[in-house]
């Protein structure tokens, strides 16, 4: 095969993984000295090459990741999987040199600002890992490439290679893929819960270590300066929202996890455990898991409080933190010249940066309706929320029938599962 044959193949592998972030690293002695060296800058250019997509920082700048596998021949027969052992499709792999020159060259012409690298399982994971790591060492080492490096870790390979390719990259990730063991089992057997979770503490173990190492002693290595993150399967089993964000927040809170991404499953294989292959992916559903992990992140809530046992699921119908003031309306609407910061998160409409316009210009006055609408807040569902020096602009009084007319998503129906399965019924992944 010609490079360009294998890119095409190997580029639309990669992209049912989305665990790909570019936030949280800066190389810059490495930038500085690829540019003396004529490795190009890092500005977006022509992104119609195969295997190129687009990423978000924290920032909100947008750029161009090379997103690519080393391989797609694959131990692993994993039900999910377009690239599972048993699938009859044109199988490629590149050697590290081959990638690495490549990505090089798309670095040079300002195609990307850097790479996400994934592979399938050759042989064993130790051996895969020894290829990645080798081709990150010349991507590094050999052609001095400072932009950004994301590699997702093959589960189950030693600490030694972790260690070795934490050293190179900006992030890790090790997808947990199902928050459910049993599915992992049922659906991905050569896959162990402990081999997904071994490298996940041992990432944060050992980044911590070197952290502390390096408040003692200037220019200690780096390892994965930018965190992990990891990715979880939607809508291919039987998992309710209440498993996968409690999932989720137990990643963040034990694991530093930096980003928890939730990937809508699209049927590519037919497996009797498996939706049908002509089902739609559950694409809504992913949206509201995004807003829900948003709110867990940025606006101090608890999983529990978005879904319990009582209501495993997310309103398609609107946002979650709707979701959760409609089953609060006894505490709305709150005063925003006198409520606390916590309380403002809580309120629909009312985001982190709203939120500190309002506590600092509520110093010098008391805030009218007017005033709210130049803070930044969003109106059309703060107003139904909120009162201002004592008045209350809305149409509709706190009334639930006709707040939810107002309120709700004309895209999405309220959810009802397709699996009436017990929550006590699928065990929910222990980390």
């Amino acid at each position: 095969m010609t490079i360009e044959e294998k890119l095409a193949i190997l580029g639309e592998a990669a992209r049912y993984d989305v665990s790909c972030s570019s936030s949280g690293s800066a190389r810059t002695a490495l930038q500085a000295s690829a540019k003396s060296h004529g490795r190009g800058d890092s500005v977006i250019g022509n992104t119609s090459a195969g295997g190129i997509c687009h990423t978000w920082t924290d920032d909100g700048r947008c750029i161009s990741l090379l997103k690519v596998l080393l391989t797609n021949h694959c131990e692993y027969n994993c039900s999910y999987c377009l690239n599972r052992r048993d699938n009859d499709h044109p199988r490629a792999a590149f050697t590290p040199r081959e990638l690495a020159t490549l990505t090089i060259e798309f670095y040079k012409r300002n195609y990307i600002e850097g790479l996400f690298l994934s592979s399938g399982v050759v042989k064993s994971p130790d051996h895969t890992m020894k290829l990645l790591i080798e081709t990150i060492s010349i991507l590094r080492k050999e052609y001095l490439f400072g932009g950004y490096i994301h590699v997702k870790t093959i589960p189950g390979a030693s600490q030694e290679s972790v260690y070795l390719l934490g050293c190179m990259v900006d992030r890790m990730s090790v997808n947990v893929e199902f928050c459910s063991s049993r599915a992992l089992s049922l659906l991905a057997p050569e896959k162990k819960p402990g081999d997904i979770v071994s490298p996940m503490a041992y990432i944060r173990d050992k980044k911590n270590e070197l952290l502390d190492f390096k408040r003692y002693r200037s220019g200690s290595a780096e390892f994965v300066p930018a965190g992990q993150s990891t990715q979880m399967i939607i809508g291919a089993v039987r998992e309710r929202d209440y498993h996968i964000l409690s999932l989720s927040q137990t990643l963040y809170r034990q694991y530093d996890m930096k980003r928890v991404y939730y990937s809508a499953y699209i049927p590519v294989n037919t497996h009797p455990n498996l939706p049908a292959i002509t089902s739609a992916p559950p694409l809504l559903r992913e949206h509201r898991l995004y807003q829900a992990d948003w709110l867990l992140r940025f606006y101090h809530f608890d999983a529990h409080e978005l879904v319990t046992t009582d209501h495993p699921d997310l309103d398609l119908e609107m946002d979650p933190k709707c979701g959760w003031a409609m089953r609060h309306l006894d505490i709305f609407p709150v005063e925003i010249n006198r409520a606390e910061y916590e309380m403002l998160l809580r309120v629909p409409g009312i985001g982190v940066l709203s939120a500190k316009r309002v506590l600092a210009a509520r110093r010098t006055k008391k805030l009218t309706l007017e005033d709210a609408k130049k803070l930044g807040i969003v109106m059309k569902r703060a107003v139904f929320f909120i009162t201002c020096d004592g008045k209350y602009g809305a149409p509709l009084s706190l009334d639930a029938d006709g707040l939810r007319g107002a309120m709700a998503d004309k895209r999405g129906k309220r959810m009802i599962s397709p699996f009436q399965m017990r929550l006590e019924d699928l065990d929910v992944l222990r980390v």
